[in-house]
C-alpha cells in the first residue's frame, strides 16, 4: 500500500502518519523525490486496509499495491532511481548509472593476470568504457573449469583501479566473502546463479555499495524484482538489474536475450537496468546489435566482454570483444544512444 502525500505535508503530519502504522504493527518507508513524497507501508496490507487513510491530514490519496514487490515497484518510488559512483580517485571521474550517459562496463570475463588486465582495461577507457568488469571468483557450471585467481584477483583489480580510476564490479559468490569484495570493489555483482542465493541477498542489504543483480538463467522478470526486494528489505536500495540472457528451447544462441524485460522492468520499477549481450548471446558478431537493441529498449547500462587475446582466455574467449572491436562497438552505438536523446559512455 502506497499513500502519496500532499506537496504541502508538514514534518508533522508525516511523522504522525508514521507513527500511526508503527502502532499497526506495520513498517512505514518514505520515499522523497522532487514532485512528491510517498509513505511505503509493509506488512500485512489488511491491517491497513480498512484504516481511514484519506482522512490523515497531508494524505493525497493512497494506491493499493498488489504487487509482490514493494520498494522495487515503480508506485514505491515517483522517480527513476539513479546509482551515483563517486570518482575514485583523481584520474577517474563521476558515474550516474540511470541518467542520462548510457553507462558501459567493460573488461575480462575472468582476471587472468595484472598485466593482461592494464592492456584491457587502458584501451576500453580509452574507448568510452566507464566501469571496469573483471571475475575474481567464478561460479562454473563444472568443478573442472577454471575457477577464478580469487584474492589475487581482487588485488590486480585494485591495482588497475588505482592506476586508471575506473571503478570496478566483480562478483561475490559466498557471504564470507562479502566483506572483501565490499572493501575494494565499487559495485558488487549476484551472478545469475545466486539471484535467488537469499541468505546472500540478505547479507547484501547490509552494505552501501550498489549491487548488480543478473537475472538467473530460468527465472522470471518477477522473481527478479523479488530478488532485489530481499536486498532492498535489508537496507540496501542501491541495485542495478541485469537481463544477461536466459534459458530457452532455442539452441543457436548461449542463452535468450530477453529484451523485452528491459521496457518491462522499465515499467513495473524504479531501478535502472543493465542488459549483458556477451552472456545473452555467447556470440561476438551477435553483441553490437544486441547492445543497440538494448539501447533503443531503454537500458541504462551496458555489460561486454573485452579480451586481448580470446583465443587463450581461461573464460568466455568465442563472445569477448578485441579491444580494437570493442572500440568500435562504442562509436556505432553513440548514434543509437542518441535517437533516444542519451550518450554513450563518457563521450
Amino acid at each position: 500500500m502506497i499513500i502519496v502525500l500532499k506537496r504541502d505535508a508538514t514534518q508533522e503530519e508525516v511523522d504522525h502518519i508514521i507513527a500511526s502504522i508503527q502502532e499497526w504493527g506495520l513498517e512505514a518507508d518514505i520515499s522523497r523525490g522532487k514532485e512528491q513524497t510517498v509513505i511505503g507501508i509493509l506488512g500485512d496490507e489488511s491491517v491497513a486496509r480498512n484504516k481511514p487513510l484519506e482522512a490523515f491530514p497531508g494524505v493525497d490519496h493512497v494506491m493499493q499495491v498488489q504487487k509482490p514487490y514493494k520498494r522495487a515497484s515503480a508506485e514505491f518510488k515517483a522517480e527513476p532511481t539513479k546509482i551515483v559512483i563517486p570518482p575514485v580517485n583523481s584520474k577517474g571521474r563521476e558515474i550516474v548509472i540511470g541518467g542520462e550517459e548510457i553507462v558501459v562496463s567493460a573488461g575480462p570475463c575472468s582476471v587472468e593476470g595484472r598485466d593482461m588486465l592494464v592492456e584491457i582495461a587502458t584501451k576500453a577507457k580509452a574507448a568510452g568504457a566507464g566501469i571496469l568488469r573483471g571475475g575474481a571468483f567464478k561460479p562454473r557450471s563444472s568443478p573442472y573449469s577454471f575457477q577464478g585467481l580469487g584474492v589475487d584477483g581482487v588485488r590486480f583489480l585494485t591495482d588497475v583501479r588505482a592506476e586508471l580510476g575506473m571503478p570496478i564490479v566483480t562478483e561475490v559468490m559466498d557471504t564470507r566473502d562479502v566483506e572483501l569484495i565490499e572493501e575494494y570493489s565499487d559495485i558488487i555483482q549476484v551472478g545469475a546463479r545466486n539471484m535467488q542465493n537469499f541468505s546472500l541477498l540478505k547479507v547484501l542489504g547490509g552494505t552501501d555499495k550498489p549491487i548488480l543483480l543478473k537475472r538467473g538463467l530460468s527465472n522470471t522478470i518477477e522473481e527478479l524484482l523479488m530478488s532485489a526486494e530481499y536486498i532492498m528489505n535489508s537496507g540496501n536500495d542501491r541495485i542495478i538489474l541485469c537481463e544477461r540472457g536466459i534459458r530457452t528451447f532455442e539452441t543457436y544462441t548461449r542463452n535468450t536475450l530477453d529484451l523485452s524485460a528491459v521496457a518491462v522492468i522499465k515499467n513495473e520499477s524504479h531501478l535502472p537496468v543493465m542488459i549483458d549481450p556477451s552472456h545473452g548471446t555467447g556470440i561476438r558478431a551477435l553483441i553490437e546489435p544486441m547492445a543497440r537493441a538494448g539501447i533503443a529498449a531503454g537500458a541504462d547500462a551496458l555489460m561486454i566482454e573485452v579480451h586481448n587475446n580470446p583465443e587463450e582466455a581461461f573464460s568466455d574467449g568465442p563472445q569477448s570483444l578485441l579491444p580494437e572491436d570493442f572500440a568500435k562497438l562504442m562509436q556505432g552505438l553513440e548514434k543509437v544512444a542518441g535517437a533516444v536523446n542519451r550518450r554513450i559512455g563518457g563521450r
